[in-house]
């Protein structure tokens, strides 16, 4: 990987694709940098998996028309020097492409020749591949005699070995056992440090443990784009968990100048909604201290991840179906129109 590639590995603007009559991407644009590990994060079918198809050239966009389409790896337009810019890029399909009948090793070596690696430059692109993928004990086996975790080791080997600056992953821990996807979150982390990434996934866990950044997409858009600290903040809640170990009746809590809802958690511990420009803490802890209620526990509120993508999507398909809705409504003139 070169010490000189530019800041920006990735950049792509206006991606369209269709299939038949069907739209499945719209406009997505969307930038990668050094450094960073970009989740794609959607439910299954959202258009993840043709967006990283045309991010790496295996599917041509469509015609975007005055919008023009555009996808720069390291700065070499790949629509119009796709070699030049695919030597620059790693990328790992959701089915690995594995050829099952041959050994780790010759698989590999075959991998590091079609990527155009000199001969004299294999073997040490081999035994660094195996190293950083924990394939050392397996070069010599067949892969089709590999567990699936180990065949996904040696579908990302793959995508690695010619060391490129963007690795692009489709669904990369899909069918893994726990253990698995926790050996390859660490590595995907480790690459991420090294070159950028981008992978797409359904897997809220995962964007929220090797993710440096999300961007949602849903019914073929980007709906969102942030950090997931930012996300969840997105979707903050204005209250706080409060635990007491000598509580007071529900009513007194909720008597309290401020607070808008008390909910029983256990026997001493109470979640605590209030209006966002009214914080009752400090009132709180002074009751607490002056009643003797004993002061345990006062943690703010944060959604999860799962709560706020929930809200996101949800809110993106209610302003489809409306905007929807708006376009049936008849006109003055329609002959189905009130009068």
């Amino acid at each position: 990987m070169s010490n000189t590639a530019p800041e920006i590995t990735l950049s792509a603007r206006n991606l369209a694709r269709r299939f038949g009559n069907v739209q499945v991407v719209h406009g997505v644009s969307l930038e990668l940098r050094r450094g960073e590990v970009l989740g794609l994060l959607g439910h299954n079918g959202a258009g993840k998996s043709t967006t990283l198809q045309m991010l790496t050239g295996c599917l041509l966009p469509d015609d975007a028309g005055d919008n023009l389409c555009s996808i720069d790896i390291c700065g070499i337009d790949l629509l119009h020097h796709p070699v030049q810019a695919k030597a620059h890029l790693g990328y790992l399909p959701e089915t690995p492409p594995l050829y099952r009948e041959l050994s780790v090793d010759d698989y590999l070596v075959f991998a590091a020749r079609l990527r155009g690696m000199k001969a004299a430059g294999v073997a040490s692109a081999l035994a660094r591949t195996r190293q950083r993928c924990g394939l050392e004990a397996v070069g010599k086996k067949i892969i089709g005699t590999l567990s699936k975790g180990y065949q996904q080791r040696v579908g990302i080997a793959q995508a690695i070995i010619h060391e490129p600056d963007v690795i692009v992953l489709d669904e990369p821990t899909v069918g893994l056992d726990p253990a698995q996807i926790r050996e390859i979150r660490s590595l995907i982390r480790e690459l991420g440090d090294q070159g950028s990434v981008i992978l797409s996934t359904h897997l809220l866990g995962e964007v929220e443990s090797i993710c440096d950044r999300i961007e949602i997409m849903q019914q073929g858009r980007l709906i969102y784009g942030g950090t997931s600290a930012h996300m969840q903040q997105h979707g903050s809640v204005s209250g706080f968990v409060v635990g007491l170990r000598n509580p007071p009746p529900l009513a007194v809590l909720e008597s309290i100048e401020g607070i808008a809802r008390v909910e029983l958690l256990s026997d001493t511990q109470f979640r605590v909604l209030h209006a966002p420009e009214h914080d009752p803490r400090a009132e709180l802890l002074t009751l607490a201290e002056q009643q003797g209620w004993q002061l345990e526990q006062l943690t703010p509120l944060q959604a999860t991840l799962e709560e706020v993508f929930v809200s996101i999507t949800d809110a993106e398909t209610a302003a489809v179906a409306r905007s929807a809705a708006g376009d049936r409504q008849p006109g003055p003139s329609d002959p189905g129109a009130e009068r």
